[in-house]
């Protein structure tokens, strides 16, 4: 209960008993049976503390104290005093209407008492008591309007802090989603970058392994110079995974120099003739540009090392100023890319969705065009500005 109202209500109380003694005070002054007022302001004190420790707001509960009222005015007209007090319960318990209508009832009985007694009442004998009746009827409906409002503001407080509890709920939730999806993110990264980088440089180092066993010792001195440059190619690129920093091949020169880098590892370990066309010069390209189209080619010349069985392979780059396209194609056997795409990737099947989900994130898309016995095809297109998606 707001502490206005329990105050009202004490005052309220005070008011009661204080409207009685001074009826019963004066009442004696003026010669009534004190005994018998006293018995009877006793019944009415008495009637109005069992309402109030009961919490009685029956308009029944009113009706009786009205009654018990009416004999003290009959037992002297000095107790009308009290009527201001019937006011007010009837502005709590009763309807608008209701409380119009009982008011206007003790207020005759008020003007009336006196008027029996000592003849015609004078004017303000009668606007004396009418204005109390408004004003009591006035506090007692402003008193329950305070109190709805409290009400109302407790209830929106409420809901501001269970809203609050809830967001600050959700914030958590969403943080600790944030954090499994940077977490995802990052091993989504490195597993890419381990299978683009790492996983080939062994690859590689397992293929010229295996060749050195058939060679001269001649040729197996280049051979396990190659070994060893692979290893520790494939050890720098390790460290710089770790750290997410773009790969090395990026650092002293662009894109282009890089990928015919990467043709030329792949022709002096394979003997693929593997070569790089530049279509005209390109727009200046964003590091993850660079970074993922390299791992694109990086993981294509991947399968085409492995699984193309190819002659030839060709890296072809070309850019305007929104987008710019990489295209790794080869003479080898090809493959049905519909059934390639449900391969495992512990078989090997990792690297085309891989590649699709980089191309993807940039806003671009990825075109695999093979069939069994016409070579491969795998396009990449990126846009360079965020606003530009292709599909």
């Amino acid at each position: 209960m707001p502490r206005a109202w329990r105050t009202l209500t004490l005052l309220q109380h005070v008011l009661v008993v204080a409207l009685t003694l001074v009826g019963l005070i004066r009442s004696a002054t003026a010669g009534a049976d004190v005994r018998l007022l006293t018995l009877t302001c006793a019944a009415f004190l008495g009637w109005y503390a069992v309402g109030v420790f009961r919490r009685w707001t029956s308009p029944w509960w009113l009706l009786a104290l009205t009654g018990i009222w009416i004999v003290l005015v009959i037992l002297s007209p000095e107790n009308v005093w009290i009527a201001f007090s019937l006011w007010l319960l009837a502005g709590h318990f009763l309807p608008l209407t209701g409380a119009i209508a009982y008011s206007s009832i003790v207020l005759a009985v008020v003007i009336g008492a006196p008027w029996l007694a000592h003849g015609m009442p004078s004017l303000p004998e009668v606007l004396g008591p009418s204005i109390g009746a408004v004003f009591a009827i006035a506090v007692s409906r402003g008193q329950i309007q305070l109190v709805r409002d409290a009400v109302e503001r407790q209830r929106l407080l409420d809901s501001v802090i269970a809203a609050q509890a809830e967001t600050e709920e959700l914030h958590a939730e969403l943080a600790a989603a944030q954090r499994e999806a940077g977490a995802l993110a990052e091993r989504t990264r490195l597993s890419r970058d381990i299978h683009d980088t790492l996983a080939q440089e062994f690859s590689s180092i397992v293929l010229l392994a295996r060749a050195g066993r058939a060679q001269d010792e001649a040729a197996l001195r280049a051979t396990v110079e190659q070994i060893e440059t692979t290893a520790h190619a494939g050890l720098t690129e390790s460290r710089r995974v770790v750290g997410a920093l773009a790969p090395t091949d990026l650092e002293d020169a662009g894109l282009p120099a890089a990928l015919r880098r990467l043709t030329t590892a792949l022709t002096e370990q394979t003997g693929i003739a593997a070569t790089v066309l530049v279509d005209g010069p390109l727009p200046p390209l964003p590091t993850g540009v660079e970074v993922a189209l390299l791992r694109i080619a990086q993981g294509a010349l991947a399968n085409v090392r492995q699984h193309a069985q190819a002659s030839r392979a060709t890296l072809s780059l070309n850019g305007t100023d929104d987008m710019v396209q990489l295209q790794v194609s080869d003479d080898g056997v090809g493959f049905d890319p519909e059934q390639r795409v449900r391969v495992s990737p512990a078989q090997g099947g990792y690297g085309l969705a891989a590649s699709r989900a980089r191309v993807q994130e940039r806003g671009g898309t990825l075109t695999i065009d093979s069939a069994p016995g016409a070579g491969t095809t795998v396009t990449a297109a990126v846009p360079l500005r965020p606003e530009v998606r292709w599909t």
